[in-house]
């Protein structure tokens, strides 16, 4: 098996690794995802493959796109904290914190149980609850190293004699599937909001854009009182993601309708997200207030339509829309919005056996139902 990645901007240089890292199995009103059994349990062990292949790297050829050293932390497992800010999320918190997940279970505590984890947090209606078991992750760290344990995987095969493997990092971009007829037994359209861009699939996918901005906070030099090295991340009407004791990333926007890729943030832009978060994330945690500022960053996300089931990506065939026939060797994976980092695991197994087997039939029909959607 041979397999090239095309990506222009490289491992985790598009939206996904700019996103904050938080991941948990629930919907913002604490209720169990689509499928997220499912999806968390996928996630957890890519995230103990890409901390294994970070730390114990085989390969030779390194990855020109790494911006860190192998072996910096990866993932921080310490929780995630949710307080109520309103008396409507009372109710919904402590109504789903009863039927949750054994592997990622809810802890429903008060203002006093929430200081224990996090000492300078405010707990406006005295009702918060712990995911002790969802983590924080360094998005880009954990993607570059899921492309390590690929390469490792190629060289472990060929030791045990499977000889002829190989998968290559291309960083360019591919302007239309015809450059591509005739070299692959399987093309996969992986581009996120950028989808649609391409001739062939150009107002087929009913994709939402919506840009995000995420700030990168520091605790200022003259401060001691550092964040705790055990407390959780913080999910509120904005997220804080504690990475390390001293540095947090905080989001995020939502600017619907926008068609602007670019991870680079202008300083007009970075004031307006600071503007629009600051107030949200200091209401549950004030003393964000004494971080200082040191950057932003943007994403492009590629929100699926709206369904009674909630967001669910995009996957699928796309013959039909690129040669006119069914012979599944161009398919679509789009469409996972703000929830990549949970899905990326349970529908990459799901879209290799699709491709491999060369049978849509192995896909949730939920996954296909978009064809039925007008933009």
């Amino acid at each position: 098996m041979h397999i090239d990645i095309y990506d222009e901007v490289g491992i985790g240089g598009g939206a996904s690794g700019v996103a904050g890292g938080l991941i948990h199995p629930y919907s913002p009103k604490a209720k169990l995802l689509w499928r997220g059994a499912e999806c968390w349990k996928e996630c957890n062990k890519l995230l103990n493959i890409a901390e294994g292949a970070a730390t114990t790297r085989k390969s030779e050829i390194v990855d020109k796109d790494l911006d860190h050293e192998l072996g910096e932390v990866i993932v921080w497992r310490r929780g995630i904290l949710r307080p109520a800010t309103t008396m409507k999320n009372v109710d919904i918190l402590n109504e789903n914190a009863q039927n949750c997940l054994g592997s990622c279970n809810i802890e429903t505590i008060d203002q006093d149980g929430a200081k224990n984890l996090v000492p300078d947090i405010c707990v406006p209606f005295n009702s918060a609850i712990f995911m002790p078991q969802a983590v924080n992750i360094h998005p880009q760290r954990y993607l570059q190293a899921l492309f390590v344990a690929c390469e490792n995987l190629v060289l472990d095969l060929t030791a045990l004699g499977y000889e002829g493997n190989k998968i290559s990092l291309h960083k360019k971009s591919v302007n239309s599937l015809v450059e591509l007829a005739g070299e692959y037994d399987a093309a996969i359209i992986c581009l996120g909001a950028k989808s649609d861009m391409l001739p062939d699939l150009s107002g087929r996918l009913p994709l939402r854009p919506c840009r995000g901005v995420v700030a990168h906070l520091q605790l200022s030099e003259d401060i001691r009182d550092e964040y705790g090295t055990q407390s959780p991340s913080i999910l509120s009407d904005a997220w804080l993601a504690a990475q390390g004791t001293r540095n947090m990333v905080m989001g995020s926007t939502w600017e619907w309708r926008s068609r602007d890729y670019s991870s680079n943030v202008s300083a007009e832009e970075a004031s307006k997200a600071l503007e629009e978060l600051l107030p949200k994330a200091a209401g549950v945690f004030p003393s964000i207030k004494n971080w200082k500022f040191t950057r932003a960053r943007a994403g492009l996300r590629a929100m699926p339509p709206l369904t009674p089931l909630g967001s669910i990506p995009l996957l699928g065939s796309v013959d039909d829309a690129v040669n006119g026939n069914h012979i599944c060797k161009y398919w679509v994976f789009t469409g996972l919005g703000s929830r990549g980092l949970l899905y990326h695991g349970w529908l990459g197994k799901l879209m290799a056996e699709a491709v491999i087997s060369c049978n849509e039939d192995v896909l949730p029909p939920e996954l296909t139902s978009w064809r039925k959607i007008q933009r």
